[in-house]
């Protein structure tokens, strides 16, 4: 079996120093698992590391796709195979690092993904629906049929609750079911599923102040140029925490301070969810960085669990 190594955890935690340290430190390049870091343009809001913060390390899956397009779990399944086999080409061990569980579980349990014949008008009833009531009302008709997966899934994401309400009216199936099932298969690599955490108040002061940066650094600017360029309210990347809310700041739905609080708030709550996601998931390392007094001491935790993993040699 082939090796991969796995970075993870919530937003503002910290994964970006230490898989740049991790690479180094086992020959290893870095895919990206943040399905808001593929999109070009979308630098600040995205917390999108910088090429001279890569330090040489090869970087996949970042700034590559328009803005304007849809994108899903289905290409990034299809894209990080294609890096794996690039990576494993030049000798080196892949790093999948980022926070967005679900693409994450795609590719380490290899999940297939069918597509059912699409009911465009059913699909377009969920899309009407949402646009007179409210994702708020479309995520509670996924609550009554499928409670565990709007547990999963935030309402402001009305692309996977539209999903999920689908997959129930086609297949007669919770969606929460078919994915459990999905989460039963056996992973095709020999991997290390790390997931990186800190106490609560650190991780959201860190949050909280990196938002602030955001701001300083332009993000409503960044957001009135996507705009200007074509992007709209609705679209994948717009959906996006920060700059779904700057748009409504900008629509004048919001004060910019109002705006700020919202986008911090909304940032906690995602990584709680996301924190809610990876304690579901099996073989997982978890990492908690209060106990270590520096991030040699972290990295050097995790190539000891990398040597008894046999992802790298003693």
């Amino acid at each position: 079996m082939k090796n991969l190594v796995v970075l993870t955890g919530p937003t503002a935690v910290g994964k970006t120093s230490l898989s740049i340290n991790l690479a180094k430190a086992i020959n290893g390049e870095i895919i990206s698992a943040d399905c808001m870091q593929v999109y070009k343009k979308m630098d600040i809001g995205t917390a999108k590391i910088k090429p001279e913060e890569m330090d040489g390390v090869t970087h996949y899956l970042i700034d590559i796709i328009d803005p304007k397009d849809d994108f899903h779990v289905v290409y990034f399944k299809e894209m990080v195979e294609k890096a794996i086999d690039a990576i494993y080409k030049k000798g080196k061990i892949p790093i999948i690092c980022g926070g967005t569980g679900f693409y994450i579980q795609a590719v380490l349990y290899d999940i297939q993904f069918t597509e059912q014949d699409i009911d465009i008008a059913y699909r377009q009833e969920l899309e009407n629906y949402a646009d007179v009531y409210g994702d708020e009302a479309l995520w509670e008709q996924l609550k009554k049929v499928d409670e565990e997966s709007s547990e999963s899934i935030p309402s402001a994401n009305r692309k996977r609750v539209i999903r999920a309400l689908e997959y129930y009216k086609q297949t007669g199936e919770k969606f929460s079911i078919h994915n459990k099932r999905e989460r039963e298969r056996k992973s095709p690599y020999n991997f290390a599923y790390f997931v990186l955490n800190d106490d609560r108040k650190s991780l959201y002061d860190r949050i909280n102040l990196r938002v602030d940066k955001m701001i300083e650094s332009g993000l409503v600017d960044e957001v009135e140029a996507l705009l200007e360029y074509g992007c709209k309210p609705g679209m994948t990347s717009m959906d996006g925490i920060g700059y779904k809310e700057i748009i409504k700041y900008i629509n004048g739905e919001y004060s910019l301070k109002e705006a700020i609080e919202i986008i911090k708030q909304n940032s906690r709550h995602y990584a709680k969810r996301q924190l809610t996601w990876f304690r579901r998931e099996k073989e997982v390392i978890w990492l908690d960085k209060s106990l270590y007094t520096d991030e040699d001491r972290l990295l050097n935790e995790v190539l000891s669990c990398l040597k008894k993993k046999g992802i790298i040699q003693c």
